[in-house]
């Protein structure tokens, strides 16, 4: 027990420091924006003079590093910045960033249980019709990019001339989940559904080939052997060794997730992160741009630690480390 506690005081304690660097990265970036946040914030009629003031009170004229400390320093006090219409960046992503964390792991939880299914049919039917049909399903499922799904999956499913109109092509507005169930999960079952196939498609070899490892093992042969039902050392041994590995690999898919929910929300009009960093994009927003990228940064960086955590959970060998 003792080295568990070790490893996981390892992995929290690597947390601040990696969060550091990101936000020093992504600080450094956007200070080499050409927008001017006095002029963005004043407008541009503004003088000369104004725009000289408005620097000088916000510590623009300060050396990049100073601003740096300054930054941190609202950032420990939950200050992002203001938008270009004077709104806190705070207060902006507060509203945008859960839709995004919905719609990311409602399209992780899909993908789990597809590939999970899937992965798990063609290892035990591997290299007959099943698995061969499973392996033509997961090639065209990494193909397939998430933004391309999400447009076909609007022409076949949406609410558009021509389609079947089940699902809603434009999320607008969007409506929480304890407000109004059905129509929440109705709004978000495409966008969900997007972002899973490509991650489903990726995670069902992995399990598949986990599965297949393990139904090698010696282990298997001899429980068999002793009289125990082959379903029964499947779902209690093999099932349960085989899911350590794909462990490993959800943290880098709920990065990849993230990113495409940005893309995935502005096809479906989803007011989320992606809608933020667009409207920050298009209108020069150097704060509003730089509170959207901290943040799914820092929550890549927190995912990939709860995932490393659950991965030392669930794998007894690694805690002897």
């Amino acid at each position: 027990m003792s080295n568990l506690v070790r490893l996981i005081g390892r992995r929290l304690l690597a947390l601040p420091l990696m969060i550091l660097g990101v936000t020093l990265l992504v600080f450094v970036v956007m200070s080499f924006s050409p927008a001017d946040p006095a002029r963005l914030a004043l407008g541009e009629s503004a003088s000369p003079e104004a725009l000289a003031a408005y620097r000088e009170a916000n510590g623009l004229n300060l050396p990049l590093l100073t601003r740096y400390f300054a930054f941190l320093g609202g950032l420990l006090h939950g200050d992002l910045g203001t938008t270009s219409g004077n709104t806190p960046v705070l207060e902006v992503v507060g509203r945008a960033f859960p839709i995004t964390l919905q719609l990311t792991f409602l399209g992780l939880a899909i993908a789990v249980v597809i590939s999970a299914v899937l992965g798990v049919l063609a290892a035990l039917y591997r290299d007959r019709w099943v698995d061969q049909i499973i392996r033509v399903l997961t090639i065209a499922a990494l193909a397939t990019p998430s933004f391309w799904l999400a447009i076909l999956l609007i022409q076949w499913l949406g609410t558009i001339p021509g389609g079947w109109g089940m699902f809603p092509a434009l999320v607008t507005p969007w409506v929480p989940f304890f407000q109004d169930p059905a129509t929440y999960l109705n709004n978000i079952a495409l966008p969900a559904l997007a972002l899973a196939v490509p991650v489903a498609g990726s995670l069902t070899r992995v399990v598949r080939t986990a599965m297949v490892e393990e139904l090698d093992r010696d282990y298997v042969r001899t429980a068999v052997g002793a009289g125990i039902p082959y379903p029964v050392v499947v779902g209690r041994n093999v099932l349960r060794n085989a899911l350590i590995t794909p462990i490993t690999v959800l943290g880098l898919r709920v990065g990849y997730l993230m990113g495409g929910a940005v893309i995935i929300e502005i096809i479906f009009n989803i007011q989320g992160m992606g809608q933020l960093i667009l409207d920050g994009v298009t209108r020069n927003d150097v704060f509003l741009v730089q509170g959207v990228t901290l943040t799914v940064a820092i929550a890549f960086i927190v995912v990939n630690i709860v995932v490393d955590l659950l991965y030392v959970l669930v794998n007894p060998r690694i805690r002897s480390i």
